[in-house]
């Protein structure tokens, strides 16, 4: 197998597409990641890493909170205009059709039309270049009843999120097996 040797650069593909919400009253916004991921299970923590130049990046720093919402691959548009339009300029919320509902740990709103919104309290800010990480500490889930399978869980053929490959938007693939199977008798 052939394989060329590239320049550094993030290849770690496909990523999650999440709305994160910061921001309070007036200033509420939101901001479309990829660069995200769970980075402490005990407690919760979440990294996001946002641009210094960012408007949501000041508000995320000022507050101190963030709400990460999971949309739908339904809500592609509204993830894809919500990552290209300055909060500065433009009332995302309006444009996307999108209701600000209360969190219950937070002062930032959460984005009611998402099935999961995972309140997050700021706990690192780490600079990294491009980007600084913050690290919100997971203070509160809500999850739609409807995304739920009988057992309780997420099911994520009825959660239908979606990824961000670094050239398009790709809907999750078929389930290959469950965890652990390469261990089971």
């Amino acid at each position: 197998m052939a394989k060329q040797i590239r320049e550094p650069a993030t290849y770690l593909y496909p990523l999650p597409v999440v709305l994160v919400s910061c921001g309070v009253g007036d200033e509420a916004n939101i901001i479309t990641l990829s660069w995200v991921g769970t980075v402490c299970s005990a407690p919760p923590m979440i990294g996001i890493g946002v641009r210094p130049s960012r408007h949501s990046h000041r508000l995320i720093q000022e507050v101190g909170e963030f709400v990460v919402n999971l949309p739908t691959a339904n809500q592609a548009w509204q993830a894809d205009y919500c990552g290209r339009v300055s909060g500065k300029d433009t009332d995302k919320w309006a444009a996307c059709g999108f209701t600000r509902a209360a969190g219950t740990r937070v002062r930032v709103p959460l984005i009611a039309e998402c099935p999961v919104n995972i309140e997050c309290r700021l706990r690192h800010t780490v600079p990294l270049g491009s980007h600084d990480l913050f690290v919100g500490e997971v203070v509160a889930v809500h999850v739609d009843e409807a995304v739920l399978d009988a057992e309780g869980r997420v099911d994520f053929a009825r959660l239908a999120p979606f990824l961000y490959t670094g050239r398009d938007y790709r809907r999750l693939g078929e389930r290959l097996s469950p965890v652990g199977f390469s261990v089971k008798s």
